[in-house]
């Protein structure tokens, strides 16, 4: 069977690293656990790192947090829908939210519930996920404040997860604005501002976050040490916390170019003859790792002598040439990740996750 390492000692260093840059600069900052798909045992590693606040998108796994440890602080960072309310407040103290009625409905039921829910207002600054129109804004605040058990603790923002818009200093300058406008007309303290996620750390990293961010929720960077500015491997961090193993279950010399009449395959490819190749061969290995649980895309091999050739549901296919490493029946074939890929993996039930 395939399986995911995650290696503990990096993970920590990575962590470390972040951590005392955010201390340089007086900022607090929460870890994004949403890649771990609900994993104990990765979300005990995460937690074992001195984690005091936890952000989730799924509420199933920030109850697997609190049994973990029901001192952490658990930020639910998507709007939720009207039927999951109860259970988000059960088990998140924050949620993000952009939407009155959703608020209203927060609101009636932490007061059943017996509690005050903390929220951080999503601010639209241009990539158009969630958030309220930054002329909406003061508006919005002043139909929301008073409302009995929610406390407004922060205005947030999102970046480049849907049209790719970029962090930048004058957005993050325009969401500080936006607390300080607040604060003066309601005479209420908006404790954060929360600015962004991984992408914005290369910000953070140069000196150019504006004195009023003070917040960060961060993932791809801690699991990665990615800079998504310029798609590189921070200095000082490690861009292997995570490892896939799959296993070669087929090993064959074969024709480079199928033969018969080609149609679709399953995902709806039509594969492109290259003429050029008939009549020649090389080795096929078949690892036991297809599309359920990874897209191939995603994989970084760490032999640079092979290619991926493709994949099915639960096979991937790879062009070994010559073989010249004489890579056999049974040998695992070692791969990074980005981080759709891992998400996948460790979306799926049939790979084994290890820490090492």
């Amino acid at each position: 069977m395939a399986y995911l390492n995650l290696n503990r000692i990096k993970l920590q260093e990575n962590f470390q690293f972040l951590k005392e840059r955010f201390q340089e600069q007086n900022v607090s900052w929460g870890v994004v656990s949403k890649l771990f798909c609900g994993n104990r045992k990765f979300l005990k590693e995460l937690i074992d790192l001195g984690v005091d606040e936890i952000h989730d998108s799924r509420i199933s796994n920030l109850a697997k947090i609190k049994e973990l440890d029901p001192d952490i602080q658990t930020v639910y960072i998507k709007p939720v829908s009207k039927r999951n309310i109860s259970k988000m407040v059960k088990y998140a103290d924050v949620s993000l939210n952009s939407e009155l009625t959703t608020i209203r409905w927060i609101s009636k039921e932490a007061q059943r519930q017996g509690k005050v829910h903390k929220i951080i207002i999503m601010v639209e600054t241009g990539d158009l996920r969630e958030g309220v129109m930054g002329d909406h804004l003061v508006d919005f605040y002043a139909q929301i404040f008073e409302l009995p058990s929610i406390e407004v603790i922060g205005l947030g923002t999102n970046l480049n997860c849907l049209n790719g818009v970029m962090p930048s200093t004058d957005k993050l300058i325009q969401l500080s604005l936006y607390k300080q406008i607040i604060e003066l007309k309601f005479n209420k303290q908006i404790p954060w501002v929360s600015a962004g996620t991984s992408v914005t750390i290369p910000l953070l990293l140069n000196k150019q976050i504006p004195k009023g961010v003070n917040h960060f929720r961060v993932g791809e960077t801690l699991y990665f040490g990615v800079d998504l500015f310029e798609e590189k491997i921070i200095d000082g961090m490690h861009g292997d916390v995570f490892e896939l193993y799959a296993e070669i279950i087929e090993m064959q010399e074969k024709p480079m170019v199928p033969t018969g009449i080609i149609a679709a395959n399953p995902q709806g490819e039509t594969v492109k003859i290259d003429e050029s190749l008939f009549g020649k061969t090389s080795y096929r290995a078949i690892l036991d790792i297809g599309l359920l649980d990874v897209d191939p895309k995603y994989l970084i091999p760490e032999d640079g002598e092979f290619e991926i050739l493709g994949a099915s549901s639960d096979m991937l296919i790879l062009n070994l040439g010559e073989n010249h490493k004489n890579y056999q029946v049974g040998d695992t074939v070692k791969f990074g990740l980005k981080y759709m890929g891992a998400l996948g993996i460790l979306n799926s039930s049939y790979v084994d996750k290890l820490v090492k």
